[in-house]
């Protein structure tokens, strides 16, 4: 894990809210159908203005911590979310100082482990600390890139 400044980013997909613990208990977990959709073949092809061939996840308006509910929305990077197809929704994504986990390897088992470094990062009160605000992940061709929002540190004036 390292710590790299993320920039700001636009993505345009679909939401469900749920939690880690829900996603553990069989028939309750809400992600499995989301990614099924996002994973089809051409489901992001009539959004405007996309950037790239990535898909990327966006994981926000947390309740607490990795404990708590939290919102998950699967879709692409746009210019801007001027024409919103029906169903989606558009979410910004700030930029932030965060930890990068990639996470390399079949999935889901490897971004599963990627998270579970940054849940064993949190539970022993790692340094920098989670802020709990919006993470991403960035699925591409080599596996995903995970960046986990942190609170900034305290860099000397140049």
């Amino acid at each position: 894990m390292i710590v790299v400044d993320r920039s700001e980013l636009l993505v345009v997909g679909h939401a469900v809210r749920t939690s880690n613990a829900e996603e553990m208990e069989q028939g309750r977990g809400r992600l499995g159908p989301l990614w099924a959709r996002a994973s089809v073949p051409g489901a992001f092809a009539h959004v405007p203005g996309r950037i790239d061939e990535n898909l990327y996840a966006v994981l926000t308006d947390y309740e607490s911590d990795h404990h708590g509910s939290y919102t998950q929305i699967v879709g692409v990077a746009v210019r801007s979310a001027a024409a919103l197809p029906e169903g989606m929704v558009a979410v910004r994504v700030p930029g932030v100082q965060a930890l990068k986990v990639e996470a390399r390897g079949p999935m889901p088992g490897a971004i599963v482990e990627a998270w579970q470094q940054v849940w064993k990062h949190t539970e022993s009160g790692g340094s920098p600390a989670r802020a709990f605000t919006t993470d991403l992940e960035i699925h591409h061709a080599e596996g995903a890139d995970l960046y986990v929002a942190v609170f900034p540190s305290l860099r000397p004036a140049v």
